[in-house]
């Protein structure tokens, strides 16, 4: 093996050029060409170049695929004869004739997309087989059975790939697979009888069958010419690109429809022509854990099928050392030789057909997200990649498996699925299921851990969900208000899983034929959405052990420093302040231990759950007149006093924007009879004036209601009190010695108007209690921008603010006239008829909603140009949207804590993407 290529100059496309041979030292391509080759085309060119030992072989280009679709499935008029070409070159460097002659070519055809797209399109092996050639490769190998073997594979594959034979309404199993049954319970008795003990005869029979098969589902014989067989193989790759799963694949990782996909047309070498041939696939590291070793499986006496199929149990690589020693040594080598070329873990396939070793691919490894951190960084050190390109691999959402808990792998194997849903917090949680909130804080506080399982849920469920383990809701999307509420307090969450069915009277939860009473055990996957009956132990991770619980010391965890380090490179990089959506002290502190550099949003109602202020918060909805609202707001103060004092104290010295009451009132008061007659008890007020209030604030699209800034304007002394808790707060910590950065934020302003008469009242305040408490402070009074007019009139609006934050959630709600709530239900349609590319509530709509993010920022800047810019919208966190944010100039981006370390990452990558 030579470490050199042969032919070192980098090869470029050629117009007309429409297939790339590889073979012998020489390429006609090279790794650089994947938008033309495909990742596999290109790595094969790549490894033949370096002196890998690659059977010879030819890629036809995704152009070709384009054509084939723009052109009613037809081919570019000069490809024959080219592939005619590719293939003689094959056969003078093996010594073997395709058609024809005493020493047959066997061939390969497989995918190749630009993004490596695994076990998602379709491949072919053993092309070239026949009557005829089975007959000569019987007697040239002197092993009829593995002659037959590769044959009957064959059948399958083509007949099932190109031929179109498959599974029919009623029939359990795939037609092959019937056919291989029935033989074995004819002749065996069983069938399950391995496969590994039919005999020759046994094979010979099954590929009769086989034919027959063929010829009874497509009315047309299996064909015997290879080159027939070559162009209905290159046909169904092609065709493959367009299959649901590939479709399914793509949507769901960005790729492009309009790549295409390569062809790669490879001379077969055979890991089944007895104990001396084997078949696996490795890594070269670790791709869970990252640790640096050599992992992976083999078969002997094997195709690679047979690895990935679980028909039989392979071993693992390291094991081959001692099976076949020589072709262990040089696998090893190739390892080493892959990776300081590659400069990253790859994923190989490799054949040892005869003692002999062949690679048939390398493509970069996919990889946990606690192994793309640890890989990256082990790298560095390495020196085998720099600080930039480590940051630049690790995609920013795969942080979040980082941080998460995780199930204990035994008891995941043993536990009933039941449902499925959006996986909207990541991470692993069991406990007892409870339906109500108080139920969870009951339970709780016992010491139980719980899971709330709601419909869906609301603020009133906040305490529940605080003290809950994880949240589950039938309804709801990703960022339905379980979901904010979950990301933001770091809990594992799936939302909108359909299937469940929630009887609340009963105490009962079913799905898919099992019920589980309160009380029971549930477990949820936060990260793939998964939820299972019974009880499936979790472990945090070790980061949050450092960072959350103290409970790991940082020296103790390599996982931690690796995650540290990988921080610290993307600090020194990025020019995004990062802050947090955080509600309390404990929030903040876990957002500060990620890295937030201040909060960008405190949702001041969500405060008003604590305890038994929500009595106070209820005693003044139903207040009649100013004078009582005024005696339950008092009554309010001092709870938000204290909560700000907390927040302030765990800033020290950074900045928090903290919003005023945003929310429509009636989401405070209780709507059936049974609490609203408890709580008439509670306050001495009669139930049926609590009725009628309650039926006085009801609104039918309280999203566009009586809520936000339009609460304090009626309401003015809801806004005189919030500032003054805030403001005596600041008075408070600043006399401790502590810097105080309050940030006050007036929610849904819409008219200039609406923001004047609300700071009038903020800075009427703040002067009121500077001058009692003799402390001076420094503050902000902003706006959110969250309903399109705001940003239409930024710049009259800009005049009377200092900073304005957009609320991306209601900006993209009001925007597109779709509600986060409601819209699972077509969006999923909307984005498999390519109408949207992305969940516009997951991911910014830049043509929409970030086009009224633009037109914001260029008038509010031309009026003040200093006026800081953020967001605090759950787009704060998504990688995508955090680039935007970035391309747009913004000052900062707000998310939940858990997410911070992702939006670090992600405004790294984002100045590394721009510099390119």
């Amino acid at each position: 093996m030579s470490k050199k290529s042969k032919s070192s100059k980098p090869a470029t496309a050629r117009k007309g050029k429409y297939v790339y041979y590889f073979g012998d030292g020489q390429a006609d391509g090279d790794g650089k060409m994947r938008a033309l080759l495909g990742g596999k085309g290109a790595n094969l060119a790549e490894m033949t170049r370096i002196g890998l030992p690659v059977p010879p072989g030819f890629t036809i280009t995704t152009e070709v695929c384009s054509y084939y679709y723009d052109n009613k499935r037809t081919y570019p008029p000069q490809l024959a004869k080219q592939v005619d070409e590719a293939i003689a070159k094959i056969e003078k460097s093996v010594g073997k004739g395709f058609e024809g002659g005493e020493n047959p070519l066997l061939l390969s055809v497989r995918s190749g997309a630009r993004d490596s797209m695994p076990g998602m399109m379709d491949t072919i092996l053993n092309l070239g087989m026949n009557d005829k050639t089975v007959e000569i490769v019987a007697s040239k190998s002197g092993n009829p059975k593995f002659a037959w073997d590769s044959y009957r594979r064959f059948l399958q594959m083509y007949g099932d790939v190109v031929m179109g034979v498959q599974k029919r309404a009623g029939e359990e199993h795939e037609p092959f697979e019937s056919v291989i049954e029935h033989l074995k319970d004819e002749r065996y008795g069983n069938h399950n009888f391995p496969d590994m003990q039919l005999t020759v005869e046994d094979i010979q029979e099954l590929v009769s069958r086989f034919k027959a098969l063929i010829r009874e589902r497509t009315g047309k014989d299996f064909p015997q010419k290879p080159k027939d067989q070559l162009w209905g193989a290159v046909s169904a790759v092609f065709g493959s690109w367009q299959n649901d799963r590939a479709i399914v694949y793509r949507r769901k990782y960005g790729i492009p429809h309009e790549w295409g996909t390569a062809v790669n047309v490879q001379t077969m070498v055979f890991g089944n022509m007895g104990e001396t041939s084997a078949t696996g696939v490795a890594f070269t590291r670790d791709p869970a854990s990252g640790e640096k070793v050599f992992y992976g499986e083999y078969l002997i006496n094997a195709q690679g099928e047979d690895v990935v199929a679980g028909v039989r149990t392979p071993n693992p690589v390291v094991r081959l050392g001692k099976e076949m020693p020589e072709s262990y040594k040089q696998l090893l080598k190739v390892r080493d030789l892959l990776e300081t070329h590659f400069r990253d873990m790859q994923d190989l396939e490799f054949t040892i057909e005869d003692n002999r070793l062949y690679i048939l691919q390398t493509r970069n490894g996919k990889r946990t997200g606690l192994a793309a951190v640890k890989i990256a960084v082990d790298m560095v050190k390495e020196k085998l990649i720099t600080k930039e390109e480590a940051l630049s691999r690790i995609p920013a959402d795969s942080l979040s498996h980082v941080l998460a808990p995780i199930f204990d792998k035994e008891s995941a194997k043993k536990a009933t699925k039941i449902a499925s849903g959006l996986p909207a917090g990541p991470g692993a949680a069991s406990g007892r299921l409870v339906l109500r909130a108080e139920d969870a804080v009951e339970r709780a506080h016992k010491g139980d851990k719980v899971l709330l399982v709601r419909v869906e849920t609301s603020p009133e469920d906040l305490r529940g969900m605080i003290a809950a383990e994880g949240i589950l809701t039938a309804r709801g999307g990703v960022s339905s208000h379980a979901a904010l509420v979950a990301r933001q307090m770091g809990k594992v969450c799936v939302c909108g899983a359909s299937d469940l069915q929630i009887d609340y009277a009963t105490r009962t939860v079913t799905s898919n034929g099992v019920t589980l009473k309160e009380g029971d055990y549930i477990s949820i996957d936060g990260t793939a959405g998964d939820v299972f009956a019974g009880e499936v132990k979790t472990a945090p991770s070790e980061v949050v052990q450092v960072l959350v619980s103290k409970t790991l010391k940082p020296e103790k965890s390599k996982a931690y420093q690796d995650f540290a380090a990988l921080m610290t490179w993307a600090d020194k990089v990025r020019r995004l302040d990062i802050r947090t959506n955080a509600d309390t002290p404990e929030q903040v502190e876990n957002a500060v231990g990620f890295g937030a550099e201040g909060v960008g949003l405190c949702r001041t109602e969500h405060m008003f759950f604590e305890g038994d202020r929500i009595d106070a918060m209820r005693e003044m909805i139903l207040a009649r007149n100013t004078d009582d609202r005024r005696k339950a707001l008092e009554k309010l103060l001092p709870f938000q006093r204290e909560d700000f004092i907390g927040i302030f104290r765990s800033l020290d010295g950074l900045p928090a924007t903290i919003r005023l009451l945003d929310p429509p009132l009636h989401e405070f008061l209780p709507h059936d009879h049974a609490q609203q007659s408890a709580l008439s008890n509670k306050l001495g007020i009669p139930q049926e004036e609590i009725a009628k209030r309650v039926h006085e604030l009801h609104e039918f699209n309280p999203m566009l209601g009586h809520r936000g800034c339009r609460l304090g304007i009626v309401y003015p002394e809801i806004s005189e009190m919030q500032a003054r808790a805030i403001f005596e707060a600041a008075a408070q910590v600043q006399s401790e010695g502590i810097r105080v950065r309050p940030e006050v934020m007036i929610p849904l302003v819409g008219f200039p108007k609406e923001l004047k008469l609300q700071i009038e009242i903020v800075n009427r305040v703040a002067k009121e209690v500077i001058k009692e408490k003799k402390v001076k402070f420094k503050y902000l009074v902003g706006t959110m921008i969250e309903v399109p007019r705001a940003a239409l009139v930024a710049d009259k609006i800009a005049e009377d603010a200092e900073f304005f934050s957009f609320g991306t959630n209601d900006l993209t709600q009001t925007t597109l006239g779709m509600s986060r709530d409601d819209s699972g239900s077509f969006i999923p349609a909307y984005t498999e008829h390519e109408i949207i590319a992305a969940n516009p509530f997951a991911t910014i709509d830049q043509d929409g909603v970030g086009e009224l993010m633009k037109i914001a920022r260029d008038r509010a800047r031309k009026v003040r140009k200093d006026i800081k810019l953020g967001i605090c919208g759950e787009h704060g966190g998504e990688p995508k949207s955090v680039e935007f944010c970035h391309a747009l100039g913004l000052n900062y981006v707000s998310c939940s804590p858990f997410r911070v370390p992702i939006a670090r990452l992600a405004a790294a990558q984002a100045v590394l993407k721009e510099k390119k």
